[in-house]
This record gives structure tokens, C-alpha cells and sequence, in this order.
């Protein structure tokens, strides 16, 4: 009886070994996953800006933005 608990308690416990193992990689697939959104917003605000002054291009993109929330065209 003795024997069976310590073969059941060892295979809990490298069980549980090999699970703790396997999430060593959880977080940096996070961080790259957050690297990869950052990314794409940024070239997407770069391309929504492109191609004329900053301030300017801002101003017509919120009024667009605006006039789309109040029905305008």
C-alpha cells in the first residue's frame, strides 16, 4: 500500500513537473504577441498620416471621424 502511494505521489508530482515546463515559453510568446500589436499600429497611424503635415492630417482625420458619427458624409 505504501508503495502504490509513493508511485501515485510521484507520478503527481511529475505531472505536474512536466506541465510547469511546458509554460516556460507562455510568456515570451506574450510579450511577442504584444511586440507583433504594437508593430501594426504603428504603421498603420504612419500610413493614416502619410503624405502631408502631421497636425493638418490629424485635424481632417477627426473631422472625417465626426462627421461620419453625426451623419454627415
Amino acid at each position: 500500500m505504501k508503495e502504490k502511494l509513493n508511485d501515485l505521489s510521484l507520478q503527481m508530482v511529475s505531472s505536474v513537473q512536466t506541465k510547469v515546463a511546458n509554460e516556460r515559453g507562455s510568456q515570451t510568446l506574450e510579450w511577442i504577441g504584444i511586440a507583433a500589436v504594437i508593430v501594426i499600429v504603428v504603421g498603420v497611424v504612419s500610413q493614416a498620416f502619410a503624405g502631408g503635415g502631421f497636425g493638418d492630417t490629424l485635424v481632417s482625420k477627426f473631422e472625417g471621424f465626426i462627421s461620419k458619427i453625426g451623419g454627415g458624409a
